[in-house]
Formats: structure tokens, C-alpha cells, sequence
């Protein structure tokens, strides 16, 4: 394990585009901002198989932390739904 943030997949895909980078002699898969054309992280192919196998590490630096109570205010209500607990089946 790394000490990374990671996650199995983007919240909004649209947001980020994936290059090759064969930097420091490994070939890994790049995530970039859209809008400022910034590096975030790499994706890693040893993620949870259940979710798709893929794990985004993001450099902690490409991140903001908002707390729940206060996503509605900050303008991301819509993700709300994303933190509700589902009823067990």
C-alpha cells in the first residue's frame, strides 16, 4: 500500500483525461485535470476487483476536503446522494 488518497473511479470522468507517461523507466497511466491541464496522480491496475480492479492515486495536493454538512453550500449538493447509506438486500 501506498499513502496515496485513492479511488476506484473519477466522480465525473468527463473532468480528466488519461495519458501514457513513461517516465522514470515505468509506463503508467497518467490522470490530468481537463481545465488546468494539471497532473493528479496515476491509475494502478491493483485496485479492488469488485469495482473494477483500477486504483486512481491522486496526490493529495490536487485535492480540496469538504465536509459533508457543508457540500450543499459549496456547490456540490448533487453528490449528496454519493454518502447515503443503501439498505442491505
Amino acid at each position: 500500500m501506498q499513502g496515496w488518497p485513492s479511488f476506484a473511479k473519477p466522480v465525473e470522468p468527463k473532468n480528466v483525461d488519461e495519458r501514457s507517461d513513461q517516465s522514470h523507466g515505468m509506463t503508467r497511466t497518467e490522470v490530468r485535470s481537463i481545465h488546468g491541464d494539471s497532473h493528479l496522480g496515476h491509475i494502478l491496475d491493483d485496485g479492488p476487483k469488485d469495482l473494477g480492479g483500477l486504483r486512481y492515486c491522486i496526490n493529495s495536493a490536487s485535492l480540496r476536503f469538504i465536509p459533508l454538512d457543508e457540500l450543499e453550500s459549496e456547490g456540490y449538493g448533487k453528490y449528496l446522494e454519493l454518502f447515503e447509506k443503501k439498505e442491505q438486500e
